[in-house]
């Protein structure tokens, strides 16, 4: 199958929008994006899976580029999503990565899709909401706070709240991404965001939000209600990876997943952040190329 853009036609009458690199039957990784992001492809990301012979696949959740949004979706819906993506494409078994807000929906697909996922990863990604002894908002930058503190008001405060954001990054450039961005941004993750990978967060912000703020919305939503599966039920090998300069979600999150997922892997690196942990792609390929042997 060609490399690029494609869309898929879902059960219920939506379009997903992916991203793909990979040949019929060919062992994959597939790349849950973060929040806010479009299903972009970031090179050295594509060229470590090719490396290793993993073909790479992304997507945009619904609400983001060019996925129809689903109204009210929960993180579990995503597997069903993602399931008519590898049928479309051919996919048998694939590994998961979920960075940031594609966390949780990486772990619904090993949770839901244990026939279909071969190991799973989550790279500074958040712990439900409920997660108990954890104090979730703790550590997090204020611009974080002002965001689930709308969140939790409900979808309307939570709108007004997004809507003069997205306005300013329909055409945000690197630098004004950086600039917005503000005390989310630690040193070791502002020091990473230069050169390709900051152009590459300004072109997946530009796509993800050139629809309007429905995807961020959403997964905002669905991050503070119940995530519609439980970890336990996660049967496959999984590796939780957070860096230790975490100002966007901190690592008590990392710390909290590694505890409860069953017989997962901690890898919390001190010196990284939040950005600069997915410039580590090599090595968690490694892992999840050992865990599929």
């Amino acid at each position: 199958m060609p490399e690029g853009i494609f869309t898929v036609d879902l059960p219920d009458g939506r379009l997903l929008e992916g991203w793909a690199s990979a040949e019929s039957g060919q062992p994959a990784v597939l790349f849950h994006v973060g929040t806010p992001s479009a299903g972009t492809p970031f090179a050295p990301l594509v060229d470590a899976a090719q490396a290793r012979r993993y073909g790479f696949v992304t997507y945009s959740r619904p609400g983001y580029a060019g996925s129809t949004r689903l109204e009210g979706r929960s993180v579990a819906d995503c597997a069903h999503d993602v399931a008519t993506l590898l049928d479309a494409r051919s996919l048998e078994r694939v590994a998961m990565v979920g960075w940031s807000g594609g966390g949780p929906h990486a772990l619904a697909c090993a949770a839901l899709l244990s026939d279909r996922v071969i190991a799973a990863a989550t790279l500074a990604g958040v712990a439900p909401w409920d997660a108990e002894g954890l104090v979730w908002l703790d550590g997090m930058a204020d611009e974080n706070l002002e965001e689930f503190a709308a969140t939790l008001e409900g979808e309307d405060a939570l709108l007004r709240f997004l809507e003069p954001i997205v306005g300013d990054r329909v055409d945000v450039t690197a630098e004004s991404l950086a600039a917005g961005l503000g005390g989310l941004l630690t040193d070791v993750d502002r020091a990473a965001f230069t050169g390709e990978f900051a152009e590459f967060l300004a072109e997946t912000n530009r796509a993800a939000l050139s629809t309007g703020p429905w995807g961020w919305l959403d997964d905002d939503l669905a991050f503070a209600r119940d995530w519609g599966f439980a970890l336990a039920d996660i049967g496959v090998p999984v590796t939780v990876w957070h860096g230790g300069h975490d100002a966007m979600v901190p690592t008590p999150h990392g710390e909290w997943l590694a505890q409860h997922i069953p017989g997962a892997r901690r890898r919390i690196l001190g010196d990284e952040g939040h950005l600069s942990l997915v410039l580590r792609f090599d090595a968690i390929l490694d892992d999840l190329h050992a865990d599929a042997a």
